[in-house]
């Protein structure tokens, strides 16, 4: 069983043996997107970093899965960028979900909105990457059937869209146009 008090986004993970295996057989018969996670594994990454390629998913669940299979172990824990009295010196930079603080309560929104919101979405991740390049994102987006699903892969659009050039310059009109139905 899988030690509860591991804090899973702390926590850099690296493939034992029994992982590289399963990479290889399959034996196991991961789901495809625990599978996705364990070949994501590098021993470089934390937890946090690697939730975000499976984006309004379970990650605890995955991790503590590939656990008690054997196939990750915990290589160390990821201490914090800057020490306290630096960040004190310095405001954090808000975070995407700090965004959706503005918007009105998930509940209230349509059915209808909600497909606008991932439609659109999904049309600003095709269109700054080519159709079908952020997989897991659209995979993500299109599993939710609440707003407040969606709003909680937002977080993963705005650092995907921030990756591109383009999607970085257009990140504040995209965010206005997606928040009139987000």
């Amino acid at each position: 069983m899988a030690d509860a008090s591991i804090d899973h986004r702390h926590t850099i993970y690296a493939k034992t043996a029994a992982g590289q295996h399963e990479i290889q057989s399959r034996a196991l018969g991961l789901s495809p997107l625990v599978r996705r996670l364990l070949l994501l594994v590098d021993g470089q990454r934390s937890g946090k970093d690697l939730e975000v390629f499976v984006a309004g998913h379970d990650v605890v669940a995955m991790f503590e899965e590939l656990l008690a299979q054997g196939c990750i172990e915990a290589k160390a824990t990821a201490r914090p960028a800057a020490a306290p009295a630096a960040a004190a010196a310095k405001p954090a930079a808000p975070s995407a979900s700090d965004d959706l603080g503005a918007l009105p309560p998930a509940d209230s929104r349509t059915a209808k909105e909600l497909e606008m919101a991932r439609n659109f979405m999904t049309n600003t991740v095709n269109n700054t990457f080519g159709h079908h390049n952020r997989i897991s994102l659209i995979e993500s987006i299109h599993a939710c059937s609440t707003s407040e699903q969606l709003r909680g892969v937002y977080p993963h659009w705005v650092e995907t869209m921030s990756s591109s050039a383009i999607g970085l310059k257009r990140l504040p009109e995209l965010r206005e146009k997606l928040f009139a139905v987000l």
